[in-house]
């Protein structure tokens, strides 16, 4: 097997350094996911590590590892989150001066945690990579230490703790589903399991829309997307990091791509199933799962990596997980434009236990007739099944339906 920079006695050594700072995160079974997938399922809930994330564990051992007169410098980071927060923890812990830039746009509860954790923060640019451009100018002028929020072999062997505390609480585990935007959680992993455990199958999974690991690959090098658009913020990098491409094109056992609509359905089947508040990048490993649920050897473990998620966000995002899972219907339905029409369409749906949510009528159409009116219905239901049923009785009853 390749020598790396880092040991597996570098990452038991970064275990004790984090004794006390990052919290040993719980292992929960998930009922639900081992029917679904034919065997038991753990999750190991890094969504509920300290500052919300994985982030602080390599946060804290990269900057531990500075120098006296480094440290004397500071530290300068860019994030819309997770290591923002990660940074600026570790920092204070550490007695460190943080600075952090953040797009402007970036969540109020993110950087108000930022702030509250000891960084001052900076808001820059319209997203990430201007804010990162910002933080990198700001290193080179003022001395302080850019840290990277993924492509330093320290972060990564802070990152690897995750896989040690994994293969002591699920010795059995056969395969390790991790969520990868730049790669270092499951570069980290990776180089902590393989060497352990070469059996035990280390896949990434990556949102449709940012997968920028599938083409680098291929390609044997590192590539860029022209593109990225995914609801996951915590995965949404569009280049993987030279030295976790590194790794994980040496040790992973390949990437998983989700759809949106599988992360939605994930988000939605955590906070109900799982009863765990998880973000979207987080969710990933969930939404593999219940894409493909015969494709992994069981037990698998997967990582929920974060739980820091807008509440904007999230109200979003469970709209659109519920319609995913067919608890919303939205129709419109054609009527004769007369007193007492919109009540005879409203006892169709009464009988057939649908929740009217929102009704708007339609009059200006060139379809419709002069006599005509359409009604855009949005509907609470309680699966597919129950959205046929909905649809079918209002063809039945004689109505025009399309949605």
């Amino acid at each position: 097997m390749q020598s790396w920079p880092i040991t597996i006695d570098d990452v038991r050594g970064a275990q004790k350094m984090l004794a006390g700072v990052a919290r040993v995160t719980t292992m929960e079974g998930s009922r639900y996911l081992s029917g679904l997938v034919g065997a038991p399922v753990r999750l190991k809930c890094e969504n509920l590590q300290r500052t919300g994330s994985f982030k602080l564990r390599g946060a804290y051992v990269r900057i531990a590892g500075l120098s006296p007169v480094q440290r004397a410098g500071g530290v300068v980071a860019a994030s819309a989150g997770n290591h923002a927060q990660g940074v600026a923890l570790a920092a204070s812990l550490l007695g460190v001066r943080s600075t952090v830039f953040m797009p402007v746009a970036a969540p109020l509860p993110k950087v108000a945690a930022t702030r509250d954790y000891g960084a001052e923060v900076r808001l820059h640019g319209a997203n990430v990579d201007e804010a990162l451009q910002a933080a990198q100018r700001y290193a080179e002028t003022t001395g302080a230490v850019f840290i990277h929020p993924f492509d330093h072999w320290d972060v990564i062997t802070g990152q690897a703790t995750v896989g040690l505390e994994i293969l002591e609480q699920c010795p059995e585990v056969r395969t390790i589903l991790v969520g990868v935007g730049g790669g270092g959680l499951l570069a980290g992993i990776a180089a902590a399991v393989k060497p352990l455990r070469p059996d035990v199958k280390v896949i990434g999974v990556q949102a449709a829309g940012a997968a920028a690991y599938p083409p680098s690959l291929a390609a044997g090098r590192p590539m860029s997307l022209e593109h990225v658009a995914t609801m996951a913020d915590g995965i949404m990098v569009g280049r993987p990091g030279d030295i976790p491409f590194e790794v994980i094109n040496t040790l992973a056992d390949g990437i998983r791509t989700v759809s949106e609509d599988s992360l939605s359905r994930a988000l939605l089947l955590s906070l109900e199933r799982l009863k765990l508040v998880v973000e979207p990048a987080g969710a990933s490993p969930v939404a593999a799962l219940l894409e493909q649920p015969d494709s992994f050897e069981g037990p698998v473990v997967a990582v929920l990596s974060g739980g820091n998620i807008d509440p904007q966000l999230m109200q979003r995002v469970l709209r659109h997980g519920l319609a995913v899972a067919g608890r919303y219907l939205s129709l419109r339905v054609r009527l004769t434009d007369r007193p007492g029409s919109l009540a005879d369409l409203l006892g169709v749906l009464t009988q057939v236990d649908a929740n009217v949510l929102d009704v708007a009528h339609v009059r200006i159409d060139p379809r419709l007739g002069l006599t005509e009116v359409e009604v855009d219905l949005h509907l609470e239901t309680k699966g597919p099944e129950h959205c046929a049923l909905v649809v079918s009785e209002l063809r039945d009853a004689g109505y025009v339906v399309s949605h």
